[in-house]
């Protein structure tokens, strides 16, 4: 079988490369490039990752080729990240970069060649009645389900994720046993093509600044200003700048530029029990296709180890989700990601309405 392995230069997809080998596959390397080098405020770094990533192909025998996909990552998600916050909405870029450019472009210049492409996300396949479904991973910490919930039925369907029923320790183990020179690197954070760049300077290169009232939601009283309701997102606490807290960014007005702020985490109006979803994208199939009656669930609306069990319902422009429980910061734009009653398939996802 010939397999693409994606690459980072980091643990988890370097043990990927180990396992692969175990069981007798010489997969081809990839790591795909998607930092501005020529640009120096977004500049991220590949050097090391590169290296690194060098490193275990030459350990293995292994040929590795660099694929420079960052005018695509900036047309794709890039854009898309700044038009959502310019909407008031909180973006995941994550999800997208996993849709349309590590199982997009690539696929459709590269991966296509292969027989199966191998990740080192945590997360599983499961087959079942001929068809093949994203399953959640062992370890309920690392899985990334949600963030591959965008995905198509081929897309998935090639993939293959060799530490899916490990746990991260394990990972750990195997490579520090099998001698990798990534088995102590840490895991990377935060979203890559912004480099060293904070979140916030960022934005404002984009944007700009406008400066607006924070207003508390019960009394109406103005708290203070921001510079811009498009540095703040639904659930924040830190970067308000307001004494006597903590303050908890509980909505936006987009037109008014208002951002309206709550004190005390267990304040009732940061809460909700519903919330809906437009454009929803079912992975392998809809399972609801039959049935306009609510359905058993679980979902996420945050990347969290933590399933919350609830319901849904198909409604004019989308679905509905009835939690059971009171749900804190419900953050439109995000995607909610469903999956069935055990927490074991992930069915897909859908983007989270404004209220």
């Amino acid at each position: 079988m010939n397999i693409a392995a994606l690459l980072s230069g980091g643990v988890d997809s370097s043990v990927v490369v180990h396992l692969l080998k175990e069981a007798g596959y010489t997969p081809t390397l990839f790591y795909i490039k998607i930092g501005m080098d020529d640009d120096e405020l977004l500049h991220c770094s590949s050097e090391e990752d590169i290296e690194m990533a060098s490193l275990i192909a030459r350990k293995y025998g292994c040929r590795l080729e660099v694929i420079d996909l960052h005018a695509d990552y900036w047309e794709n998600v890039v854009d898309y990240t700044i038009r959502k916050v310019q909407q008031g909405l909180t973006p995941n870029p994550d999800v997208m970069c996993n849709k349309l450019i590590k199982f997009g472009v690539f696929e459709q210049r590269v991966g296509r060649d292969f027989d199966k492409t191998a990740t080192g996300h945590y997360a599983t396949t499961l087959l079942k009645d001929g068809k093949t479904y994203l399953g959640t991973a062992l370890d309920p910490v690392k899985d990334q389900t949600d963030f591959l919930a965008q995905i198509n039925y081929l897309q998935v369907s090639k993939l293959m994720f060799p530490i899916g029923n490990l746990m991260k320790s394990q990972v750990r183990a195997i490579a520090s046993a099998a001698n990798l020179p990534s088995a102590k690197r840490q895991d990377s954070q935060g979203i890559c093509f912004l480099g060293k760049v904070n979140y916030n300077d960022f934005i404002r290169r984009y944007l700009g600044e406008k400066v607006g009232p924070v207003v508390d939601l019960e009394t109406g009283k103005v708290l203070g200003s921001h510079k811009g309701y498009w540095f703040h997102t639904v659930g924040q606490r830190k970067g308000l700048g307001l004494s006597g807290g903590p303050w908890y960014v509980i909505r936006k007005d987009v037109d008014a530029n208002i951002v309206w702020v709550s004190k005390g985490f267990d304040t009732e109006k940061q809460y909700g029990n519903a919330f809906s979803m437009h454009d929803f994208h079912f992975i392998t199939e809809n399972p609801w296709i039959e049935t306009t009656t609510p359905t058993d669930i679980t979902f996420k609306i945050r990347h969290t180890p933590d399933f919350t069990s609830g319901r849904i319902v198909k409604i004019d422009d989308g679905f509905q989700i009835f939690s059971s429980e009171k749900l804190q910061g419900i953050a439109p734009g995000q995607f909610g990601v469903v999956y069935d009653a055990d927490a074991k398939i992930c069915i897909g996802s859908g983007e989270i309405k404004s209220f």
